[in-house]
């Protein structure tokens, strides 16, 4: 496994053996970056990479352009290799590496939007249908929400949809974000959602 444009071209990156991670494969990276390119600049964005496992998508993001990624993955002993290929690629200082729940991540997150969140779930996560209602709240004006999943999930009526593109097993989804005043009426819910005590 490797980066694939930028920057850190060709720098090998470190994954565990076995099943703990589902690496993307280097071909449907470097498609869904095209998707992302012609869509968006990268240069400066704030990246989120969501079920980060060895953080290969949130580097390949900072390879070509990003200004800082933040990481999320509930398997310490994977988010080590993630740490580790940021320190071997000498990018650690513009990563934030959080052990944590992508869905709980989501539903707490009340920072500044993200340019991009990537999101690379396994294909039977219970969630994985709600992860663009949970993430597009998080993704600022301009930005994407970028999916990758099997064909059991279809999102063709999502009224955020992009695009949808199948890359062997694995179907890449790009969704826009929400307008601004969709986005007030959703801090609105959530605020009568979680009423001060």
């Amino acid at each position: 496994m490797r980066i694939i444009a930028g920057e850190l071209r060709r720098k090998a990156l470190k994954a565990p053996k076995g099943t703990l991670t589902r690496p993307t494969s280097d071909r449907t990276r470097e498609s869904l970056f095209n998707l992302v390119e012609s869509r968006m600049a990268l240069s400066g964005a704030d990246v989120l990479d969501l079920f980060a496992g060895t953080g290969a998508l949130g580097l390949e993001a900072l390879s070509r352009g990003a200004d800082a990624a933040t990481f999320v993955e509930r398997n310490g002993q994977v988010l080590k290799f993630a740490r580790q290929n940021a320190a071997d690629l000498d990018v650690a200082d513009a990563c934030v590496f959080l052990r944590a729940d992508a869905v709980g991540f989501l539903n707490r997150y009340r920072g500044p939007a993200f340019d991009l969140i990537l999101a690379d779930p396994p294909y039977d996560l219970e969630a994985l249908t709600r992860l663009p209602e949970l993430a597009l709240p998080h993704v600022a004006p301009d930005g994407l929400f970028i999916l990758e999943h099997d064909s059991r999930h279809h999102f063709n009526d999502h009224p955020r949809l992009d695009t949808s593109r199948p890359y062997g097993r694995t179907i890449v989804t790009v969704f826009r974000p929400l307008g601004e005043e969709e986005r007030g009426e959703k801090d609105e819910e959530q605020e009568s959602s979680n009423p001060k005590s």
